[in-house]
């Protein structure tokens, strides 16, 4: 659902700042232009009303203000029939253009499947593919002081990380990172097997991770689950925000954001 904030305009912040003033609360004049004065407003009818003071009108603030819920807005438009190899190369720019040309109908098909073929999410899924696995393909984590200790067997510092679902050797090296997000762990394998309908045959052949049309799959998945949190974040142009909601992290971000501003430019309008 929408809300209103700081630097919003028209018709619904006229309707809000009118509605402040009713109650008691005055922004100005009721321009339509949401500043720092209607936003002084609305902290104080939201401190009055016991709600918390962030300035930001969502659905409760609007319910107290007597202010009609603001519409949904409108699904956003699929590009995928029309996104090309040579658009997507260019956030790609030291990966081999074959890659890209071999794996991209398997993302953009399982972008399309789950609905988030729009502009903003196929950026999203792009900038954590050039984050992830630079190369546009599925790949196998690599190996380094993070996952594997000094002269120890690999990945063996994933094996007993209750975190990931892992009972011991050689869970480590067997549910390590693959594919486009790097699925992680016992417990993603088995979580994400289920989601795709696929039993226990992703926790039983976990290199199937790496399998093209479903490392795409476990991509649109990963992003699914938590699209509104990421598109709230992308709304807000907080990229690391949305790149934290997928890596859990900072990783990546520079590459991620790089490939994010250059799709914005590269990557058709609906």
């Amino acid at each position: 659902m929408a809300v209103l904030k700081l630097d919003a305009h028209g018709a619904d912040v006229v309707a809000l700042q009118q509605a402040l003033k009713a109650h008691g609360f005055d922004p100005g004049v009721p321009d339509g232009d949401f500043g720092h004065g209607t936003e002084a407003a609305v902290i104080a009818f939201q401190k009055s009303e016991g709600l918390t003071p962030d300035g930001i009108v969502g659905p409760q603030t609007r319910d107290k203000l007597s202010m009609p819920a603001a519409p949904s807005p409108a699904p956003a438009a699929d590009i995928t029939a029309k996104v090309t190899t040579t658009q997507v190369s260019r956030m790609f720019p030291q990966t081999p253009i074959g890659n890209i040309k071999t794996n991209l109908p398997f993302v953009l098909q399982a972008m399309h499947n789950a609905n988030l073929g729009d502009k903003s999410m196929l950026l999203m899924a792009f900038g954590t593919i050039r984050a992830e696995t630079a190369g546009f393909e599925p790949i196998n984590e690599g190996r380094s002081r993070f996952n594997t200790s000094p002269n120890g067997n690999p990945f063996d510092l994933y094996d007993n990380r209750r975190d990931l679902g892992n009972r011991g050797a050689p869970d480590g090296n067997s549910f390590k990172g693959r594919g486009f997000v790097q699925l992680t762990g016992r417990a993603n394998y088995t979580t994400f097997s289920a989601k795709l309908g696929m039993g226990t045959d992703l926790v039983d052949h976990p290199d199937k991770a790496n399998d093209p049309t479903i490392a795409s799959q476990l991509l649109a998945l990963f992003l699914k689950d938590k699209e509104q949190r990421i598109r709230d974040a992308l709304d807000n142009g907080d990229l690391a925000a949305a790149r934290k909601l997928v890596n859990g992290g900072s990783h990546g971000l520079n590459d991620f954001s790089d490939a994010y501003h250059v799709g914005e430019r590269a990557l058709p309008e609906a």
